[in-house]
């Protein structure tokens, strides 16, 4: 007996009696791939049906294929479902018939893998570490209380490594400030800090925490300085906890998945890309758990409260 789906076994039965040569019935044949007959007398019946079926599947995986390539970055079935409500006009598609179409059509998200560069300098370290006061509370205490720091690595064409530092908004996910530098020196960390009291420091308080790990820039007397002088708090994870700064290493991730820096031959080249990315990021890569907005806009949605999708928002997990 054949082992394989009917459809495909009742495929290579009309293939065999198709052929001039063909020497078996219908019936061998049928008993030969383990079917039966009227099980395939059904399927050449139903041939019409679903040939306007696949119709009408190429059609949608177009529009499928036009949000998962939006801006040239990937998506996956969540992320093309949410640029769909922003299409014009809109086009509300069911997450798991996109799967059905990508997994049909063999178009694949592509996974994200390990971060293999988590080493960090040992020359500024002291013993300034701070309790973990975050305790993976992310999204109690709402907007601009909870931040996350980190620092990344991003090896360029030249086997050099451009890093990324940033700060993001635990309960809104926005990249609200970040800085690139082709070197490990703290003075990029602190551009971080500077740039977020810049861009957002009306928006703090006293009760504002900065979260980061207890790697050696956060812990250097310069970065403890800044962050006190400004009047926010410092919170750190557990020692070697990555699930203490989850958000924050997922977003890395997530990125990483999504740039393509092949091309890059330069510390200004990935700049570029990455700078292209976050803007992608926080305006138009739209989250599940953010009301099916993206960043920006799940922020100016719970300042205002005005949704703006043509339906009504989605209750969000805190």
């Amino acid at each position: 007996m054949i082992k394989a789906k009917p459809e495909t076994k009742f495929q290579l039965i009309q293939e065999m009696i198709s052929r001039d040569n063909n020497l078996l019935n219908i019936e061998w044949l049928c008993e030969i791939a383990g079917v039966s007959r009227s099980g395939y007398y059904r399927w050449v019946k139903a041939k019409p049906v679903r040939d306007a079926r696949d119709e009408l599947d190429a059609a949608d995986f177009a529009l499928i294929l036009k949000a998962y390539r939006y801006r040239g970055y990937d998506k996956g079935a969540r992320g093309i479902h949410m640029r769909l409500l922003r299409e014009k006009p809109t086009v509300i598609m069911n997450v798991k018939k996109i799967r059905r179409l990508m997994n049909k059509f063999e178009l694949h998200c592509p996974v994200r893998q390990a971060n293999p560069y988590r080493r960090m300098l040992k020359a500024l370290k002291t013993n300034k570490t701070a309790e973990n006061l975050v305790n993976r509370e992310f999204r109690k205490h709402g907007p601009r209380q909870i931040l996350l720091t980190d620092i990344t690595y991003i090896r360029r064409k030249d086997s050099a490594f451009t890093y990324l530092s940033t700060i993001i908004d635990a309960y809104t996910r926005q990249v609200l400030a970040w800085a690139l530098s082709d070197s490990l020196e703290v003075d990029f960390v602190l551009e971080t800090v500077k740039m977020l009291i810049e861009k957002h420091g009306i928006s703090l308080n006293a009760e504002t925490l900065i979260h980061s790990d207890q790697g050696s820039h956060y812990t250097s007397y310069a970065f403890i300085d800044i962050v006190r002088d400004n009047e926010l708090r410092r919170s750190m994870s557990r020692k070697a906890n990555c699930w203490d700064n989850a958000p924050q290493e997922s977003f890395f991730g997530h990125m990483k998945d999504g740039i393509d820096i092949s091309g890059c031959l330069t510390h200004e080249d990935v700049c570029a890309v990455v700078n292209d990315w976050i803007d992608y990021y926080n305006n138009e890569r739209y989250q599940w758990d953010l009301a099916k907005l993206s960043p920006n806009e799940y922020y100016e949605y719970i300042t205002t409260g005005v949704y703006p999708l043509p339906f009504e928002p989605p209750v969000v997990k805190e």
